[in-house]
């Protein structure tokens, strides 16, 4: 368990820090050639069709519940609609390509379909909710601040020339991963913990489908339990094969992909508890709502 441990810290560390730098630069790059009011017209609330759009663009986005923040910070900075920002948030690594198209695999197309709708739904009906109720106040105000990089070098004659608009954008990366990375290392550390020591037959036994509880239970397991969106459905399959109920087998995938541990340690440098919180417990519905809904159904 030690080595599983060990070796689940390196994967996440090299994988997560990669993808955040990458995405990171990526989102400097098109804030580049995208205009902020171009993202705002985009992703404005207007008649409801921003925060539609916001989800369908998280759907076709093939990140994870980490991956996504870097895409949000730069969202906030371009001062898109507070409301489809959330939405975005909530649908990027429910609905991201990679674990709709294994959900239909293992599946089938018809409880695929269901999860999109539940998923999509809850996003889009959130977003619009914490918009109305005014919680765009707990975003730290320095989370709309880009950082401030150096616009010039200087010379052995004591001026200055500007710095390539490339470098300049690798450099506000930079400075973006290194506030966050304690807070990554941290996640990945206690996500690593929980992955080695916490043996499927556990998660069986406490979230079978004779347990009035297994669907709320399932639910909050699979938030500190981070798994990538490659590894959720395949283990899903075997929890099931186990004696999971698929009503809990549903809440698993929703909380694992939807608000991992370390998204939430992530969240806690742009967002103020009160909506990291409100975050989880969106997370948590859903997943809750999923599983009952699908339990009923199916």
């Amino acid at each position: 368990m030690l080595q599983e441990t060990l070796n689940m810290f390196v994967f996440l560390t090299v994988e997560l820090t990669t993808l955040f730098l990458l995405i990171s630069y990526l989102v400097g790059v098109l804030q580049t050639y995208i205009p902020p009011h171009k993202i705002q017209a985009i992703l404005s609330d207007k008649h409801g069709k921003g925060y539609v759009i916001a989800g369908f663009l998280g759907a076709i986005t093939p990140f994870c519940s980490c991956s996504t923040i870097p895409f949000l910070k730069g969202l906030l900075r371009a001062k898109a609609g507070f409301g489809t920002m959330m939405v975005f948030l909530f649908a990027s690594p429910l609905l991201n390509p990679i674990i709709i198209g294994l959900f239909a695999v293992t599946f089938g197309l018809k409880v695929t379909l269901f999860y999109f709708v539940i998923a999509m739904g809850v996003s889009v009906i959130a977003g619009i909710s914490l918009e109305k109720l005014g919680f765009e106040k707990y975003i730290k105000p320095e989370a709309y601040l880009a950082p401030a990089a150096k616009g010039c070098q200087s010379t052995c004659g004591g001026k200055s020339e500007p710095i390539n608009k490339w470098k300049a954008i690798w450099l506000s990366t930079w400075s973006d991963f290194k506030k966050v990375l304690p807070y990554l290392i941290g996640g990945i550390a206690i996500g690593s913990l929980i992955y080695g020591f916490m043996p499927t037959e556990l998660v069986a036994k406490y979230a079978n489908s004779d347990n009035p509880f297994a669907i709320p239970v399932a639910a909050v397991i699979g938030i500190p339990l981070y798994i990538r969106a490659e590894a959720v459905i395949p283990l899903s399959a075997a929890l099931a094969a186990k004696g999971m109920g698929l009503g809990a087998v549903m809440a698993l995938i929703i909380g694992s992909a939807g608000a991992s541990l370390t998204e939430v340690i992530l969240l806690k440098a742009i967002f103020k508890n009160a909506l990291v919180i409100v975050f989880l417990a969106v997370i948590l519905s859903m997943a809750v709502l999923a599983g009952y809904l699908y339990q009923f159904l199916f």
